[in-house]
């Protein structure tokens, strides 16, 4: 049970270090302390939000909201073949951004009305929870890309 206990508090200490890391990472880069302040203005976007989209979706506000979902995979895409026509099913993308959008996308719900309003209206018409889900992190997915384009926009105007 010790042997646990140490293993923990060695993970606890190796997350804390590579959030300092994250943080010192950002500091130094105008744009993307630009783009932390810009996010960060979302309710329920937090460090590791921030860090895992910079990481992993460094096209965010130079590409067009359709062009990032599909990026992301929130897009639904055609499984068409012929006179057949199925389901159009979100797949593909980038699972890390698309998974924290999700958990995002469900705690920012309870904190802004707008996406609260969405969510009902989506479920009083019968739309199946995981399309719902689909719906509202790609919502906040192109919340974030207009964020991060008026950022970039922002930092390019001359002072």
């Amino acid at each position: 049970m010790a042997s646990l206990h140490e293993a923990i508090a060695f993970f606890t200490r190796q997350a804390k270090a590579l959030a300092a890391q994250i943080a010192a990472l950002v500091e130094i880069d105008p744009l993307w302390q630009a783009l932390d302040r810009s996010f960060r203005s979302i309710k329920c976007v937090a460090d590791r939000t921030v860090a895992v989209i910079l990481a992993d979706l460094p096209e965010i506000g130079t590409i067009s909201n359709k062009a990032i979902a599909k990026l992301v995979g929130l897009a639904p895409i055609a499984n068409d073949s012929g006179t057949r026509t199925g389901k159009r099913p979100v797949r593909g993308g980038r699972d890390t951004v698309r998974s924290i959008l999700f958990l995002v996308a469900d705690l920012a719900r309870k904190f802004d009305p707008s996406l609260a309003d969405f969510r009902k209206r989506l479920l009083d018409q019968g739309k199946p929870k995981m399309v719902v889900r689909i719906a509202l992190a790609r919502k906040l997915l192109v919340r974030l890309n207009a964020k991060a384009r008026d950022a970039r926009a922002q930092l390019d105007q001359p002072v």
